[in-house]
């Protein structure tokens, strides 16, 4: 896990992703609507405030924190049954950036937590959209008072690499299931989300594409 200052290796390009990222809407573009999905999906990071956007933890650990660059939720409808999936966005600059960062979302005996600050879900959803996040979450029947701390039951993680080393992964490594990776390009350029190709790389990144018939 990641202290929540963490050094940056590449802080330009770390923001040039975070500001492409910024313009992906609520629900990641590619990401299947069916019965085994039946959740919210909310955008988590990068959003317009620096402070009171989710985070990841472990149980019992309050000083280190994993912040990815974006972050998407995909909440449970049941309140009997709390839950969320999330799909992680990293842009790696180094080999040594990539290789901290697969370890930290490497599998692991200890359960993950995903914590939404009160105040990111009593915040409209988007700009042009008054409605509160917490409106949106369906496992939860009245507005919260507290933060929303949820088991993480599912989680994809896309990493995007410089292209030589993007060349190098795509030729030797063997990835996690969990894992796809993409070239930087595809998150740096301006409105990628509608690349039809990053929208079929995350379709596959779904526990819906494990199964014959969705």
């Amino acid at each position: 896990m990641r202290a929540e200052s963490r050094v940056h290796t590449d802080k330009p390009l770390d923001q040039l992703v975070r500001r492409r990222l910024a313009q992906w809407p609520q629900r990641p573009p590619g990401a299947p609507r069916t019965p085994r999905q039946p959740g919210t999906w909310l955008k988590a990071r990068p959003g317009d405030s620096l402070l009171g956007q989710p985070f990841l933890k472990l149980p019992g650990s309050n000083t280190f924190r994993t912040i990815p660059d974006g972050l998407w939720l995909h909440f449970s409808p049941d309140p009997e049954d709390r839950w969320a999936d999330i799909l992680c966005i990293e842009a790696c600059g180094t080999v040594p950036n990539l290789q901290d960062k697969r370890a930290r979302f490497a599998p692991s005996t200890s359960s993950l937590l995903v914590v939404c600050p009160l105040r990111w879900m009593l915040e409209p959803v988007q700009p042009n959209d008054p409605t509160p996040r917490w409106h949106l979450i369906k496992l939860l029947r009245e507005e919260p008072m507290e933060p929303l701390v949820l088991p993480v039951r599912d989680i994809r993680v896309l990493y995007g690499l410089k292209a030589r080393h993007y060349a190098s992964v795509a030729k030797c490594q063997v990835p996690h299931p969990h894992e796809y990776f993409c070239p930087m390009e595809a998150l740096t350029a301006e409105r990628g989300f509608e690349d039809p190709a990053m929208a079929a790389l995350i379709g596959r990144a779904s526990a819906a594409a494990n199964f014959m018939y969705p």
